[in-house]
């Protein structure tokens, strides 16, 4: 049963539901593609990405990349300089959002933002994924010692001096806890050049 014939209105129904719905979403509570067209024409809707609305009433989204990627691909998780990014623990400004993804998923692509995917193994996707709510969504991010592991892993794509930075601010903002480095570094295998530049900056 549609959610309308209990005479909801469909800006009821959107904000039910967080204000941000995909359009298959929309159309299973009720709402049909023309009222959806509608409300976007009459200003009451904005189009995030291909698919998703929202309510134009609502504040601001603090990190609309993250959260248009997170609904587009619920599989994503944040990672790298998007993760260091989230964490605090970089000065780079991300120019895409990198996610991770299970080896056998087809790659991410959007028109906008621009998404760059790694395609990890099922154990090194599977660790240390934390959900965080943002602006109504559930958006995957590594937790930091993860995000550092996986850094460390991809130190020649990104750049020691990224790296090296990332370690310095997290050691800066964060609780340091090298058994969580070294067993993300462990899983990452990167545990012994990890190691070496973990035992430097004691």
């Amino acid at each position: 049963m549609s959610v309308l014939k209990k005479n909801i209105s469909p800006e009821e129904i959107f904000r039910l539901y967080g204000g941000q719905l995909r359009m298959s979403e929309a159309i299973q509570y009720g709402i049909s593609r023309y009222s959806l067209y509608k409300m976007r024409d009459n200003g009451k809707l904005e189009q995030v990405s291909r698919g998703i609305y929202r309510l134009v009433e609502l504040p601001a989204i603090n990190y609309p990349d993250l959260v248009t990627v997170s609904l587009r691909f619920p599989k994503a998780v944040i990672c790298l300089i998007s993760a260091l990014s989230y964490h605090g623990m970089t000065t780079q400004i991300p120019h895409d959002v990198s996610v991770a993804v299970p080896r056998d998923t087809r790659m991410p692509s959007l028109d906008y933002p621009p998404v760059h995917a790694y395609k990890f193994s099922a154990e090194a996707y599977e660790v240390g994924i934390v959900e965080h709510q943002i602006d109504g969504a559930i958006v995957k991010i590594y937790n930091a010692e993860k995000t550092l592991a996986d850094c460390f892993k991809y130190r020649n794509k990104l750049g020691m001096d990224v790296v090296l930075e990332a370690l310095k601010l997290y050691r800066s903002h964060k609780k340091f806890n090298m058994d969580k480095l070294l067993k993300y570094a462990r899983v990452c295998r990167v545990d012994k050049v990890m190691q070496s530049y973990l035992e430097a900056t004691l």
